[in-house]
Parts: C-alpha cells; sequence; structure tokens
C-alpha cells in the first residue's frame, strides 16, 4: 500500500467512519486511467481496440485498458481524445458551456478541462483558457492546439490581473482550483511528499481569493463551477461556505448527479447547510480519482459587458491564394499579427493589449518572403481540404511521418497528411515526394 500521511490517514478516519476501510483499500487498488473523444474522435469505433467502458457522467469520456497505451497511437497525436482521469471530466461536464457563449477555464493547465469545454461549445462562442504558471500555460496551450480548437485563447495570468480587466465578461466561470491533490494521491508522489496540514490551510486561503477574483468575472444570471481533486473539508465544503457569506448574490445550483455524493456541510466551518448541493466523487464508490465540485448561479440576469474588442485586417493575397487552392473555409474571425505568425482571434475577443497571451486563436501560419507557409494547429484544425494524402494508423507511412521522414507522393504544393481520415500535419508534395512538416518537437523517436 502507498505510504500516506498519518494525520491525513486520522483525519479520513473520523469523517469516513464504517467507510473507511473501503475507502483504503480503493487507493491500494491500480489507478483507473480514461479518454475522453474530442470532436475529431467521435466517428472512430476504438471499444475494442483499447477496451473503452463508457464514464456515465461525462459524454464521450471512457475508461480504457491501460495495456492498449492509447497515449502512444497516432490518433492521439490526431487530436481524436485526451487523455484525462474519469473524476476529472465531471466539472466540466456540469458547467454546461453551450456554443455561442463565452466561458472562461481560469486555472486550465494542462488542459482537459478546457478541451472539454470546447468540446461543448462546438467551435461557436469564445473559450478564454488561463494558467498562472508559464511552464503549465506553455503545456495547455499545446494541447489546445492538438485537440484542433479554432475559438479558444490561452492567457497567463494572475487571476486577480484577469479580474480588473473583464468585469462581468463571462457567462459561465470554471475554477478548477490549484489543492493540496489529496485525491491524486495514488496518480501522482508528490501529491503525497508535499502534503501537510499547512498545506491545506494555505491552499484554502489561495482558493477563496482565485474564487473572488472568478466571481467578479461572471455576468449576473451566470454559472461558476467550483473543483478541486482533494477530500479536505477545509479546502471544499469550507471554502464554499465562507465564499457564501461573502457572496449573497451567490447561490448554489442543484442538480440531480445519482453518480456521486452530496456534499457534507457539517464538514464546514461555517457550518451552511447551502453546501449540501455540492458534491463529492470518492474513490470507493466509482471509477475513479478524489475530487469536489459545486455548481453556483449569480443573482440577476444582464448580457455579459461589452469590451472594445480585436479588429483585424485584410487577408494578404498569399494567404488568400493557400486557402484557395485547398478549398479551405476558415471560420469567423479576426485577422492578426502575433509575432511572425498569422492568428484567427475569435469574433468578439477583447483588445488583447497589457495580457500575457501565449495563444489568441487559431494560428493559421507565417508569411516568408511573400510565401504562406500553413502551421501545424491549421493542419490539425482542418477535417479535410482539397489536397491530402491518408494512411491507415498501423501503416508504415504514418510511423515514418510521425518520425520527421520523407514520403512517397504525388502531387505538387502542400498536402494534408491523414491517418484513418483525422488530420495530422503538413507535407509538400514534390517530385514524387512529400517533404516532411511534422514539428521537430512533435516528432516520435
Amino acid at each position: 500500500m502507498i505510504m500516506l500521511p498519518s494525520e491525513f490517514l486520522a483525519r479520513m478516519e473520523a469523517l469516513l467512519g464504517k467507510e473507511y476501510g473501503a475507502f483504503l483499500a480503493a487507493l491500494d487498488r491500480p489507478l483507473q486511467k480514461g479518454l475522453r473523444l474530442g470532436p475529431k474522435g467521435q466517428d472512430l469505433d476504438l471499444t475494442a481496440g483499447f477496451g473503452l467502458t463508457p464514464v456515465p457522467w461525462a459524454e464521450n469520456g471512457y475508461t480504457y485498458d491501460p495495456d492498449t497505451r492509447p497515449g502512444k497511437h497516432p490518433y492521439h497525436e490526431a487530436g481524436a481524445y485526451y487523455l484525462q482521469e474519469p473524476s476529472a471530466m465531471a466539472p466540466a461536464a456540469m458547467l454546461g458551456a453551450k456554443p455561442g457563449e463565452r466561458v472562461l477555464d481560469l486555472c486550465a493547465a494542462p488542459g482537459g478541462k478546457s478541451t472539454q469545454l470546447a468540446a461543448s461549445m462546438e467551435g461557436r462562442g469564445l473559450l478564454v483558457c488561463n494558467e498562472v504558471s508559464p511552464k503549465r500555460a506553455r503545456i495547455l496551450s499545446r494541447n489546445i492546439e492538438r485537440m484542433g480548437i479554432s475559438n479558444a485563447l490561452v492567457l497567463n495570468m494572475h487571476p486577480r490581473d484577469l479580474a480588473r480587466r473583464f468585469s462581468g465578461f463571462f457567462d459561465r466561470v470554471l475554477v478548477d482550483a490549484p489543492c493540496s491533490g489529496e485525491g491524486m494521491f495514488r496518480k501522482e508522489e508528490a501529491a503525497v511528499t508535499d502534503w501537510s496540514p499547512e498545506t491545506v490551510d494555505m491552499c484554502a486561503g489561495r482558493q477563496l481569493e482565485i474564487l473572488r477574483s472568478a466571481a467578479s468575472m461572471l455576468r449576473l444570471g451566470g454559472t461558476l463551477c467550483y473543483s478541486t481533486c482533494t477530500f479536505a473539508p477545509e479546502e471544499d465544503e469550507g471554502v464554499m461556505a465562507r465564499f457564501l457569506a461573502e457572496c449573497p448574490d451567490f447561490s448554489p445550483v442543484e442538480a440531480d448527479v445519482p453518480w456521486f455524493d452530496h456534499a457534507k456541510p457539517e464538514w464546514a466551518e461555517p457550518f451552511d447547510s447551502r453546501v449540501s448541493a455540492g458534491f463529492r466523487l470518492w474513490p470507493h464508490k466509482l471509477s475513479g480519482e478524489g475530487h469536489f465540485l459545486m455548481l453556483l448561479g449569480r443573482e440577476g440576469d444582464t448580457e455579459p459587458a461589452d469590451l472594445p474588442a480585436v479588429k483585424g485586417g485584410p487577408v494578404p493575397a498569399a494567404l488568400s491564394e493557400f486557402l484557395r487552392d485547398l478549398d479551405i473555409a476558415l471560420p469567423a474571425g479576426e485577422l492578426i499579427s502575433f509575432g511572425q505568425a498569422l492568428y484567427l482571434v475569435p469574433t468578439g475577443t477583447p483588445v488583447l493589449d497589457g495580457l500575457k497571451v501565449l495563444r489568441p486563436g487559431l494560428e493559421l501560419g507565417e508569411l516568408k518572403k511573400g510565401r504562406f507557409e500553413p502551421a501545424h494547429a491549421l493542419a490539425l484544425w482542418l477535417r479535410t481540404c482539397a489536397r491530402t494524402a491518408d494512411f491507415p494508423a498501423d501503416s508504415r507511412e504514418i510511423a515514418d511521418y510521425l518520425r520527421g521522414q520523407v514520403l512517397p507522393g504525388d502531387g505538387i504544393g502542400w498536402t494534408l497528411i491523414t491517418v484513418d481520415g483525422l488530420s495530422l500535419g503538413w507535407a509538400k508534395a514534390s517530385a514524387g515526394q512529400l517533404k516532411n512538416h511534422y514539428p521537430k518537437g512533435l516528432r516520435w523517436t
């Protein structure tokens, strides 16, 4: 059995009583792994190949047989699915983002919940994905790209600074707060070694601070979801009780979720019976790790705040020629230059001046000496185009392509490489060859 802190064990025994033995036994079982199909992968039949079993609380969510290693499959590189722990699929599913809305994922790295929200939005509306850690924000940005998302911004901001810019701007906000990580003890050894009662108290204070910022960015009538991956009442029921006491314009949103236990208001300080509207996900009661979540609504009904929006420029001739040649129709948006690259910014995106932006939308490519060179992100967003070269997932050609090798091929010009119909990356056809343009940093070894 994993060695757990004695103070944590004593607290959990006092809280769980007769269930304590089942709880400990669950922590000693192998980790249950999961994946969630993205929009690109929903037509694939992966049930037999990966041993998939549906996760009941998340559309397109599944547990899988870990021996199948879906993270080492070409479909993963094509953004067909996101590897995500089953319990972690619950908060975004509960928040229920809809197409056309403005949605904020405030503590978004590594991107599982952001990509899940994006799937619900179906490419319409604005999704702002924020992460305060620069390193983790870069990981978030790569996952947004891999899943072929066109309507997302990736920011690297402190929540307090973000709140100064976006008061009342969002329809929905997700706060998957940094926590002591008790629910991840059997998944991450560092969560065990870093734990202490002092860490729990520190996290609870930080979570409340983040929630204050999140609350100010939600419009009247909007919905907020708070979640953690810890069992600590101080960080779960306690934070919710303190927040509700501070913010009388927020109230719990009731939900019928038969797979989860209701939260325990008697574990909160101060006591607030409304906290029972929250939910606890226990590893001894479902196929997943420990999680807490609660939906909150802000009283009133107003339209989101109106902020000055990005105004883009005209389409350069080289980009227009490229799009026409491959018969590509871009989504609605504003064309901007960001560094050396051209991006399509989602319609209605607020002016970005003064924000730390890692990804301002869909990266299209670069202009080089009057020529347009398409970005890998554009390839992953595409479903098809006029010139493609398709190969089976188990083919030598796909393995060679992912290793950066030249492939045989006909035609001339930019060609979309696809694996079983899923866009994977670019190659440039010339003289009977497909010159490989798969990014060097992503290539298989």
